[in-house]
């Protein structure tokens, strides 16, 4: 406990968040080939699913370059807000690492809901759903502003006092908290677990089509958040990956920029201005049953 209380530097902190960011990968990617082995064996290993690997680690290529050119943006932000806003000083030190990455999962539950709740957040995040499979790759599968909605989430936690560092170090913890949990490979885990983390099970539910597993388990660490706030289900029946429209190809390019390309073809074809204002607020399922409507009045 007495470790906990000691002060930490912030190059140690900023030497382990890139360690993890360096070294992670590397470790996802073992992952990845042992899940195609696995579909091998299980003789469901496609060509379209190499094809769609492919797509989600070349999207994180993009993703790359765009996090590259605004990196110093984003993380000047954190840095100006901290030394001119924050509200206590709060030391280095295991606690305050603990507390923050707590936050930042609570922080990341409620930017992951924005992102369901409205058309704007849905148009990059869609990106992230729209494979039919679901494995370590899918994590990887990144939409353009990916990194523009955690700023706003995340940016109280330096108002709080948290140094910036450990606000960076504690959201790369919840990503790689994250990736682990996008594989079939890992079904139920014991009780005690499931009631409280987030899981392989609790995050296919979010990523499914079912219509009783819409807009559930936004989680990134601890499944309490959602029990919590009512946004909770239990994986019963077999999931179904994809969101509607379907994006149905490959193409890192088709695939990175799919969202927002449906998102700006919903807005030029819109009737009315009220109509495109709402499409920005309003959820991705409220566009889709408008679309289904219009579809049926033309028949």
């Amino acid at each position: 406990m007495e470790t906990l209380s000691e002060v930490v530097s912030t190059d140690f902190i900023y030497g382990l968040e890139t360690w993890l960011d360096d070294w992670f990968l590397v470790f996802a990617l073992a992952l990845f080939v042992f899940e195609l082995i696995r579909y091998a064996f299980k003789k469901k290993l496609s060509w379209d699913l190499m094809g769609d690997s492919v797509a989600n680690f070349a999207t994180l290529a993009m993703f790359i370059v765009i996090v590259a050119l605004v990196a110093g943006v984003y993380a000047g932000v954190f840095f100006y807000v901290y030394e001119n806003f924050r509200i206590i000083d709060l030391p280095v030190t295991g606690w305050t690492i603990l507390a923050c990455i707590i936050l930042a999962d609570l922080a990341y539950y409620w930017e992951h809901r924005f992102l369901h709740m409205n058309g704007f957040g849905w148009a990059t995040h869609t990106v992230h759903h729209s494979s039919p499979h679901f494995n370590i790759s899918v994590a990887y599968r990144h939409g353009p502003m990916d990194w523009f909605f955690p700023l706003f989430f995340h940016l109280p936690l330096a108002v709080l006092g948290f140094n910036p560092f450990i606000i960076f170090l504690a959201e790369v913890i919840v990503q790689i908290y994250q990736t682990l949990l996008h594989t079939e490979s890992v079904k139920k885990l014991p009780r005690p677990i499931e009631a409280i983390f987030n899981t392989p099970s609790h995050h296919r539910v979010h990523h499914a089509t079912n219509k009783q597993y819409l807009d559930k388990n936004y989680a990134g660490i601890l499944i309490i958040w959602d029990k919590m706030f009512g946004s909770f289900a239990q994986e019963k029946e077999t999931v179904n990956y994809g969101v509607f429209p379907r994006v149905n190809s490959v193409n890192p390019l088709t695939v990175f920029f799919s969202g927002y390309g449906t998102f700006f073809l919903r807005l030029w074809h819109a009737p009315s201005w009220s109509h495109r204002f709402k499409l920005f607020v309003k959820s991705p399922t409220w566009a889709w049953q408008q679309e289904q409507q219009e579809k049926k009045g033309s028949n």
